[in-house]
């Protein structure tokens, strides 16, 4: 089983605060998995939206494939997510209940599929931010001290 991470949304991890991860599946036309093994797509404002019991993946840029011309697809629609029903139906009461959003956190290809993990977060308030930054200043600070006396 082989993994080939395509992008990744690092301000995600900034903005947000995770409590559960999903694997999820993606419903893509041709030109859209080929721009996607060249690397082109950015999850950077990308979200999930639940309607009528389905997931869709929505804002997220997949860029056109150069040498399909005409036939090419629109680079912000939405895609649906493939996903099992029990885990749309909780994740979308979730979202209702609790204030929570799903953010896309990853893509890959796993054995030549594409697949998204998605994350069931909370917005983090600006100190929270702050928190994080200082622990992770904090952290590497300690990495240097260590490897200066290695």
């Amino acid at each position: 089983m082989t993994t080939k991470v395509v992008a990744t949304n690092r301000k995600a991890y900034h903005e947000y605060s995770f409590q559960d991860t999903f694997e999820a599946g993606l419903v893509l036309r041709g030109t859209e998995i080929k721009s996607i093994r060249g690397g082109r797509v950015s999850l950077q404002e990308g979200y999930v939206l639940f309607e009528n019991g389905e997931a869709w993946l929505v804002n997220v840029h997949i860029a056109p494939y150069e040498p399909a011309s005409r036939e090419n697809h629109d680079p912000k629609r939405k895609r649906k997510l493939l996903l099992h029903r029990r885990e749309i139906d909780r994740l979308s009461a979730r979202v209702q209940e609790k204030g929570l959003t799903v953010i896309p956190l990853r893509l890959y290809l796993k054995d030549g599929r594409a697949k998204l993990e998605i994350g069931l977060g909370r917005g983090k308030k600006q100190y929270d931010k702050r928190e994080t930054i200082a622990r992770r200043d904090s952290e590497r600070q300690v990495q240097r001290a260590i490897k200066e006396r290695e």
